[in-house]
């Protein structure tokens, strides 16, 4: 049997296949939101391999990441009918609680934060607080896909929002795991 090129020369004039077969301009607004989430889940897969990332974080972040593969799924096909299911597989308000348990439990773990927090420290914080304006840029990308007229479950939103959330008590935790001290905004600076 012949393996299948990587290649399929079907996207050199600028446009690709949604899930359905149709095809949108790759800059078109669905695109850019499921490209973004494709590029979160990317930047998550650079923490689920740092050596720094503890068994429990690496559980959630391996589990955001098969929910972010859930959403460029539903983001990736269009509601081609009145009446069809609407609803992303997998992202209600289980999924949500779930990850809100998760901060929740990191949070529990550091200090109480009495002023904004600059990105940096260890690299490991530093690469969470890269995911997190990844998963902001995600947020805004899908809000202008509804902005389009095009239907996104709310808790497709509500998840992404979440995941932000996460890495931000993520980038933290990192900091705070490696005795490093955080960086807080000095506006006199």
């Amino acid at each position: 049997m012949k393996k299948s090129n990587l290649y399929t020369r079907t996207g050199d004039l600028g446009t690709t296949s949604l899930v359905d077969g149709s095809r949108v301009s790759k800059s078109h607004p669905r695109l850019n939101a499921y490209g973004t989430v494709d590029e979160l889940n990317a930047a998550i897969a650079l923490l689920t391999s740092d050596p720094a990332t503890l068994p429990e974080w690496r559980s959630t972040l391996t589990y955001i990441q098969h929910k972010l593969f859930t959403i460029g799924a539903y983001l990736a096909t269009p509601v081609a009918e009145p009446g069809a299911i609407t609803t992303a597989i997998g992202l209600g308000q289980k999924a949500i609680s779930r990850l809100e348990q998760d901060i929740d439990a990191l949070d529990a773990t550091l200090p109480p934060l009495r002023q904004f927090v600059i990105p940096g420290g260890t690299p490991s914080s530093a690469a969470a607080h890269m995911a997190r304006t990844i998963c902001r840029r995600a947020e805004r990308e899908i809000v202008s896909l509804t902005e389009t007229g095009v239907y996104v479950d709310p808790d497709v939103r509500r998840f992404i929002n979440r995941i932000s959330d996460y890495l931000f008590a993520l980038s933290r935790a990192y900091n705070h795991s490696a005795g490093a001290e955080e960086i807080f905004w000095d506006k006199d600076c």
